[in-house]
């Protein structure tokens, strides 16, 4: 007889009518791959009136959660709700009862991952989450599996395809920021609140989640420094260009002799990185490897299929194990405790740029306030002038976070300074070695 695993659904919005549509449109391949039928046994909705699109036996959906998670023949649980309430109770119940839970939900893994994974052993039951990084991008397993000899020492990532469509909008157009941001939401890029988004709170889930695979060791959404793109101007667009970068929103994550450096915010990277090529809604993942080298994964990071793939292949992969007896397998890799990094304690190159007064002296001011500091100047532009006040754009050589800031804290207070208008990070020392 053909050996059948029921699944069972938390949700049928977006990502999970995507689920819906692989594992029922390609069921006779999926079968072959995994060696047993997958049947969608019941499917957790809000409303049983709604009309989704889909051909739905009405005997499959219900509004009661147990009819999910108690029935003693489903054997793998998707969550595809999102948010922390009720969904994290949902899983925890799931686990506890020995179920395999695949989710899509980045807010789960990253602020409740080390105590679902310790749940999933408990239970002899898989966790599973390639969907929650990425989309339909293959980057949890890879890091996992495929990479899974090497020493990873760095991460880049656009894994934010809102702010991704924005700044590739005010590079290709020259638009404004606000303008960027108004075409997104029109065109269901962005939400009304994109608040998660445009702050760097998403990629900052995704990154946490990230890192602690990459590196073996736990790191939590308060661990990574965060910034947004709400204050990158057309002008910092225009003045990567002539300077050969483009601006990117990008989570960082390295390993060096002193800990985990976690963080996002907007960056130059070189046009010849290949992260500046990825452009619209797109998100990528570049990573180093001691032994691979550099690597990219590339594709759509969101979307009712894009994600449903990655949530699909997640189902096969627990019914494989669950076929074979061997649920439970994939378990956490933070095997280590390793510090992470204060954001000052973190080194790179920067952009800056600075509205000061028109007259002889002032770059000498500037100049000794940074030296003082130890911060050495790789290049300094005078851009616009007026004749009272002028523009000047400079960049550094690597230097501490903290001995920026230390240095800004003088430069804001000279007299010839009227303001520091923008600050961004560069990461280019890798270029060579991608070009």
């Amino acid at each position: 007889m053909e050996k059948v695993i029921k699944v069972g659904l938390l949700g049928l919005g977006t990502v999970g009518k995507g689920v819906y549509r692989i594992l029922t449109g390609n069921a006779e391949n999926i079968c072959r791959k995994v060696g047993a039928r997958l049947e969608i046994a019941r499917i957790l909705v809000r409303s049983l009136d709604k009309d989704r699109g889909l051909e739905i036996d009405p005997a499959v959906l219900t509004t009661d959660y147990r009819d999910v998670i108690d029935d003693p023949e489903i054997e793998i649980v998707v969550e595809v709700m999102g948010g922390l309430h009720p969904a994290l109770d949902y899983a925890r119940q799931t686990l506890k009862k020995g179920k395999s839970l695949v989710t899509a939900n980045k807010d789960l893994i990253a602020q409740h991952g080390r105590e679902l994974f310790e749940a999933a052993a408990a239970g002899a039951a898989d966790l599973l989450f390639e969907g929650s990084v990425g989309g339909g991008i293959p980057i949890v397993r890879p890091l996992k599996h495929c990479l899974a000899a090497n020493r990873i020492i760095k991460i880049m990532g656009i894994i934010n395809g809102t702010t991704n469509y924005i700044l590739s909008k005010m590079t290709a157009e020259g638009a404004g920021f606000a303008e960027a941001l108004a075409e997104a939401q029109a065109r269901g890029y962005a939400e009304a609140d994109p608040g998660a988004d445009i702050e760097g709170l998403d990629a900052a889930r995704k990154l946490a989640i990230l890192a602690s695979i990459a590196f073996n060791s736990r790191v939590s959404l308060d661990d990574v420094y965060v910034e947004g793109i709400s204050r990158i101007t057309a002008r910092d667009i225009a003045y990567a260009g002539e300077l050969n970068y483009v601006i990117k929103l990008l989570g960082i994550a390295k390993e060096n002799e002193n800990g985990i450096e976690a963080r996002v915010h907007p960056t130059m990277i070189p046009r010849e990185h290949p992260l500046a090529a990825v452009n619209g809604v797109f998100n990528a993942v570049y990573v180093q490897g001691d032994a691979v080298g550099n690597t990219m994964f590339y594709g759509r990071g969101a979307g009712e299929m894009p994600t449903g793939s990655a949530v699909a292949a997640d189902v096969m992969e627990a019914a494989r194990n669950r076929l074979h007896r061997v649920a439970g397998i994939n378990g956490c890799t933070c095997f280590e405790q390793k510090p992470v990094l204060p954001v000052g304690h973190t080194q790179s190159k920067y952009y800056l740029r600075m509205a000061v007064a028109d007259r002889p002296g002032v770059l000498a001011s500037i100049a000794y306030a940074f030296g003082d500091k130890e911060v050495s100047l790789a290049s300094v532009i005078q851009k616009h002038t007026d004749g009272r006040r002028a523009e000047i754009v400079l960049v550094t050589h690597r230097v501490s976070e903290q001995n920026l800031r230390d240095a800004l804290t003088i430069v804001e207070k000279l007299s010839a300074v009227d303001e520091v208008c923008a600050v961004i990070r560069v990461e280019d020392e890798d270029v060579r070695e991608v070009g």
